[in-house]
């Protein structure tokens, strides 16, 4: 009887040099919207961990490969990890993460053609206690025309407080919506937070 040779899957990447940063992950052939294209793996550590490993890190290094999974658990890609840690970010990004499970998966949210640079938005926390310098930074160099100039998230603005009758609809709570925001289940984390 004759085996049939086992028919690999050509892959959907390769990492290279990258105009935005260091390393980048690029597509080797056409990724259709909505395919997971990468787990994001590497040693799964607490924040108190992650902490320690990172507490010598200079204040004005934005490198990092450390990823939050919950309140609990941190995925440091610098220990263990794959290809998707050289995914950079951008503000006009091709890719979301989506965390299911307590795994982090990379997501296409278009179509992305052979040769194109993947990325998603980090929207790394911001904390009280940062630097006046921070946005400089952790600035970014995605190129964007809608770049908010910063791997950091997007800083909350103030909110202005409206004096108005409410409306019926509103009164009722009737009109209430749910918003979401993509990538915000699993944030990128800097080292030494």
């Amino acid at each position: 009887m004759k085996k049939t040779p086992s028919r690999r899957a050509a892959p959907l990447f390769e990492v290279r040099h990258s105009a935005i940063h260091g390393y980048g992950v690029f597509a080797v052939r056409r990724i259709r919207k909505g395919t997971t294209v990468v787990e994001y793996l590497g040693d799964r550590v607490s924040h108190a961990q992650a902490d320690e490993r990172y507490k010598d890190k200079s204040a004005d290094d934005n490198h990092t490969f450390l990823f939050t999974v919950d309140a609990r658990t941190v995925i440091d890609a610098g220990v263990g990890g794959n290809e998707a840690r050289y995914i950079n970010h951008a503000c006009d990004p091709n890719c979301e993460s989506a965390t299911e499970n307590r795994r982090v998966f990379i997501r296409a949210i278009r179509t992305i053609q052979p040769g194109e640079e993947l990325s998603y938005d980090y929207q790394i926390q911001r904390d009280s206690d940062d630097a006046p310098d921070i946005d400089e930074v952790y600035a970014c160099r995605c190129g964007a025309r809608t770049c908010r100039g910063s791997m950091l998230e997007a800083p909350k603005k103030p909110r202005k407080l409206v004096h108005r009758a409410p409306s019926r609809v509103a009164a009722s709570g009737a009109a209430r919506k749910r918003v979401t925001r993509r990538g915000v289940a699993g944030r990128t984390r800097r080292r030494g937070r």
